[in-house]
């Protein structure tokens, strides 16, 4: 039986993050994945929350990955989150490393007291984690205009009790920019 471990990541995890983010993202038209650029920014910006950047471990090693960073709505500058990059190594995909590693960040970020966490991916993948349409909540971005895959989740209250629904214009840090 294989055992994963759920954690925050360490000091010592980021080469075995770069590795499994830069597998996950690989294309033969780019030496290094935009994602591994964008999981580097984040470490070094305001928006770096260390405790929501969880690891998937088995037998010791890294093989999953998922990053929540603070993001801003707007009007109000209410405080959220958005989850991405996710990444599995491609030999261990289909096990179900993306859904634990995923599901250990949101219970994290409920625990913290988070409300909001958005996202931009595949409505058929992130579904299972609650994810609905942003435009359900009245929630732009820069992607909002790519439609299904501009997704929001509302965390049930914890810390905070806040049931308030949010919305407005989710503001990305400067790193988000240049993925």
């Amino acid at each position: 039986m294989t055992t994963v471990r759920l954690r925050p990541e360490g000091p010592a995890d980021e080469p075995a993050i770069r590795r499994v983010v830069a597998a996950a993202f690989a294309a033969p038209d780019r030496p290094v994945p935009a994602e591994v650029r964008l999981v580097e920014a984040l470490r070094d910006s305001d928006a770096w929350l260390p405790e929501l950047s969880m690891v998937a471990e088995v037998d010791g090693d890294v093989v999953g990955y998922a990053l929540l960073t603070r993001v801003m709505v707007q009007p109000g500058a209410v405080p959220a989150l958005a989850l991405g990059p996710v990444a599995v190594l491609p030999k261990r995909r289909g096990v179900g490393y993306g859904t634990d590693v995923v599901q250990a960040a949101l219970a994290a970020a409920t625990e913290l007291g988070e409300r909001l966490v958005v996202v931009l991916g595949d409505p058929a993948y992130y579904r299972r984690f609650g994810f609905v349409p942003a435009a359900r909540y009245e929630l732009t971005s820069p992607w909002s205009g790519l439609g299904a895959p501009w997704q929001a989740l509302l965390l049930p209250p914890s810390v905070s009790g806040d049931g308030a629904v949010l919305s407005g214009e989710v503001n990305y840090p400067l790193p988000w920019s240049r993925v």
